[in-house]
């Protein structure tokens, strides 16, 4: 089991100092998973801790696939939401 990374990833760092596995490394693109060392931090913390401090919605996806901080779990405006206001800037 093992978390994934992917190229929504903004490189901020922040992940790789919580990380109690140092599962987590950088690459020209996005962040990187050992999967061999990740553990999603069972045992040592309810949630994975990268995700716990990641601050782009769905960088982070569990072992299943799912996004960790889906779409609106951050910033607390619903995809639907964001979705009719960005289309109405867009409109302007």
């Amino acid at each position: 089991m093992s978390v994934e990374i992917v190229d929504l990833c903004v490189n901020c760092w922040a992940c790789v100092d919580v990380c109690p596995s140092d599962a987590i490394s950088a690459s020209n693109t996005h962040m990187l998973v050992n999967a061999k060392k990740c553990t999603e931090c069972e045992g040592d913390y309810a949630d994975p801790q990268c995700a716990s401090i990641c601050p782009i919605e769905s960088a982070i996806l569990d072992s299943g696939g799912f996004a960790i901080n889906p779409p609106g779990s951050l910033t607390g405006i619903p995809p639907e939401t964001l979705a009719e206001a960005m289309n109405e800037i867009q409109a302007r």
